[in-house]
């Protein structure tokens, strides 16, 4: 091949990723305006938005020390009877005679906290293992394919293990602390976010652009880390917004069994709720509080994920 053909062949792979930008960029400008409108995505981000504004002012907006016992002569623990809401403890007291209102507050970033780096933790290796089994199996050869495979297998089963039953085992091998909590829920998320990132790799691996790249000698490893594993991303980032609904909720049934933080004054919606069974007969709103507050954060991630992927797969976002 001339000098003159491969130099236009080039003129013509840079013109079709130029192309290929724009498009993608004008795809996430529309799937931003549709976000606009859907009143699942304004309920889901408004419900999001007090949160996380909550879980980074909570030290700063809270009336009273979350850890204090102030009020620890008012509480009767033999009969189960604690002041309930009032003008100076808007959420009453808890056994403690700590008030519930700053502790739901300083809680939140706690809980927040979790749900993030458990989120991130399998968010990154998951992308790693879901990376390097697509690299493998698309340019790896015979090898690569049975690399893949062993990979792919090892996924499948641990997909086949109920997410909860992995955190609680990982987190009952690691002792009780925040920081097993977070690496628990963390592995508990690996196997779909590998395999995700797995399948959109492959499907970007046969787009025109790669075969492209392929005939004009590109590396392979550019190819893969420059071209398909951004073009990748947008499946596993909503993903993400909903998996971080469900660390919340497993990070709170982990707290709930014990093997959370194992300081109980320090504020935690799970630790909270696990505290609250033991007075349930007698006051139940020490238990109602977390909950809710753990209800309510879940569903406005999960209102948010499930607008962002119907506005993003045309397979999925609504006509109109």
């Amino acid at each position: 091949m001339t000098p003159a053909k491969i130099e236009k062949l080039e003129r013509l792979v840079e013109a079709g990723a130029q192309a290929r930008t724009a498009e993608s960029g004008s795809l996430w400008r529309q799937s931003f305006r549709r976000l606009r409108r859907s009143p699942m995505a304004i309920a889901g981000g408004a419900i999001v938005g007090v949160f996380v504004l909550v879980a980074v002012l909570g030290p700063w907006i809270a009336p009273y020390d979350p850890t204090a016992q102030r009020w620890g002569d008012e509480v009767f623990l033999n009969r189960n009877v604690f002041p309930g809401p009032r003008a100076e403890n808007w959420f009453g007291l808890d056994h403690l005679g700590r008030d519930m209102f700053s502790r739901m507050i300083v809680g939140a970033r706690q809980t927040l906290l979790v749900g993030v780096v458990a989120t991130l933790i399998g968010f990154a290796a998951g992308a790693a293992v879901g990376g390097t089994a697509a690299a493998a199996g698309t340019f790896g050869g015979r090898w690569g394919q049975r690399i893949e495979a062993v990979i792919m297998r090892a996924v499948d089963v641990a997909l086949s293990i109920p997410m909860l039953l992995l955190a609680l085992s990982v987190a009952a091998l690691l002792g009780p602390s925040l920081t097993t909590v977070m690496i628990a829920v963390g592995v508990a998320q690996i196997p779909i976010f590998a395999r995700l990132l797995r399948g959109s790799m492959l499907a970007q691996a046969h787009s025109d652009y790669v075969l492209a790249a392929i005939s004009l000698g590109v590396p392979k490893g550019r190819i893969v880390i420059s071209h398909i594993f951004p073009n990748s991303l947008g499946p596993v980032i909503v993903q993400a917004t909903l998996v971080l609904a469900t660390a919340i909720i497993e990070a709170a049934a982990l707290s709930y069994l014990g093997l959370g933080n194992p300081d109980p004054g320090n504020p935690e919606w799970g630790t909270m709720l696990a505290d609250a069974q033991r007075f349930l007969s007698g006051a139940p709103q020490l238990a109602i509080y977390p909950a809710v507050g753990i209800i309510v954060t879940a569903l406005g991630f999960t209102l948010l994920g499930e607008a962002m992927r119907e506005s993003l797969d045309p397979r999925l976002r609504r006509q109109g």
